[in-house]
């Protein structure tokens, strides 16, 4: 059954079942990945998974189910299970069901071509990538990974108050994870690259960007234990700034276990920083049109020039904060409670390239790679001491990728730390987004 018929049942039956008022929220995700090696597929899968759940008012009180068939019979059930948890529930009084913002922006985030071009031809490119890659230089020993990804998601969110919402969107990526060997060193590098425009790929591009990541690091030296000014390349400072996200949800604040808590105006990092929140980015991994609990998706300023404008919210959030929503709410799935989530989290890059931001350097340490955040980093406090890879910078040029370091120091006050903000903006599959960051320093050890 079509899952607009389903919904349209499901109202009707509930109605005459006795509830107030309901919700459904519907989500199917699609996906295939794909590994070759030496020319030949050696890992295909495809993926389907998605359900609806329901939510509704009965006897003055909440209940929930959720199902993964979206078939009549289900329906019967959905309102029986609801009934149950709803006479169960120890709630003072019932949960509101959103009747819906004054506007939506309507904006499909899916891409039709993606669809056009055959999966057999999507593998002779990858195929393509890794003997490219094979082929570039004699130090290239193998590929940890080459992979390609497709994957797709719909949602529906719709209730009795008339509220019917949709939006699906989609994006296929390369991933590269390249050996390389000289002497008695052996070192590796990773690319990826993802797009809604399947013509836009290069395979000669991606395997000399893959294979010159892993070959740069190479010939490693070791460099004086100290503080040093730090270029945080792009792909670096988006696995930093995405170790501290949570920070920036106001119901981690109002828990008490964010350091941004009661901060809302305050200056918190360097005028160099401004960051937004983007739901609508051209081309961005984490697009939607309404949240979690169906509130109108919008663009918000979370830093501007370094001053916190907001947190993140729910409505329950911004209930108790006494502030509009931002339209954060977020279901890691149909069947999941409500949290708060970013979706496109971007630092608004400024107007030099990475290459400027070395060349004005007299010593300095570019990070290219972390690693050990879940371990090293404290969300709470802010606090880090991780490992890392990268290069020496002297005299304005790249010297030597130097053995790996532990880098030490605190995040909210390396926000405020920040002389420079790069023009060259990396968007992770998640939805993470920064170019590279200048940070007057940090201590370096080398291990």
């Amino acid at each position: 059954m079509k899952i607009e018929k389903f919904q349209e049942k499901v109202m009707v039956s509930g109605l005459m079942a006795g509830f107030e008022d309901m919700e459904i929220y519907y989500e199917r995700s699609e996906g295939l990945s794909c590994d070759v090696y030496q020319g030949e597929i050696d890992r295909y899968e495809t993926s389907a998974t998605g359900g609806l759940s329901f939510r509704g008012i009965y006897k003055g009180k909440t209940g929930y189910a959720f199902t993964e068939k979206i078939e009549e019979d289900s329906i019967d059930y959905l309102l029986e299970k609801a009934k149950a948890n709803a006479e169960l529930a120890e709630e003072e009084g019932p949960e509101e069901i959103f009747a819906g913002s004054d506007e939506y922006k309507e904006i499909d985030h899916y891409s039709d071509d993606l669809d056009t071009i055959s999966t057999a031809d999507k593998i002779a490119f990858l195929k393509a990538v890794e003997e490219k890659v094979l082929g570039y230089n004699s130090k290239i020993h193998s590929l940890n990974t080459c992979r390609m990804i497709e994957q797709s998601n719909e949602r529906l969110l719709a209730n009795s108050k008339g509220l019917v919402l949709h939006d699906r969107k989609n994006f296929f990526a390369i991933m590269v994870s390249v050996v390389v060997k000289a002497g008695e060193e052996t070192k590796s590098g990773f690319t990826v690259k993802m797009t809604k425009d399947f013509d836009t790929l290069d395979a000669d591009e991606i395997a000399r960007e893959a294979a010159e990541e892993a070959l740069s690091y190479l010939g490693e030296q070791a460099i004086a234990n100290k503080k040093y000014p730090i270029i945080f390349r792009k792909d670096a400072a988006v696995q930093l700034l995405g170790t501290f996200l949570s920070s920036f949800s106001a119901e981690v604040a109002q828990k008490g276990q964010s350091r941004l808590k009661d901060q809302v105006g305050e200056a918190i990092a360097s005028k160099q920083l401004t960051i937004i929140d983007d739901p609508f980015y051209e081309g961005g991994p984490a697009n939607r049109n309404f949240d979690g609990e169906g509130v109108a998706s919008k663009k918000c300023t979370v830093i501007e020039k370094g001053t916190l404008k907001t947190l993140l919210h729910n409505r329950k959030t911004a209930k108790k904060a006494g502030v509009e929503t931002t339209g954060h709410a977020y279901k890691p799935s149909y069947k999941g409670t409500v949290v708060i989530a970013p979706s496109n989290f971007i630092v608004v890059p400024g107007e030099r390239t990475q290459d400027e931001l070395v060349a004005e350097q007299q010593e300095a340490v570019m990070i290219t790679k972390l690693s050990g955040l879940h371990s090293g980093a404290n969300a709470i406090s802010g606090d880090f001491s991780v490992a890392a890879n990268g290069f020496y910078v002297k005299d304005g040029k790249i010297v030597a990728p130097v053995k790996q370091m532990t880098i030490a120091g605190n995040f909210f006050e390396l926000l405020k730390k920040i002389e420079e903000v790069g023009s060259d903006l990396y968007i992770s599959p998640g939805g993470t987004g920064a170019p590279s960051l200048l940070v007057k320093e940090l201590s370096v050890t080398v291990d």
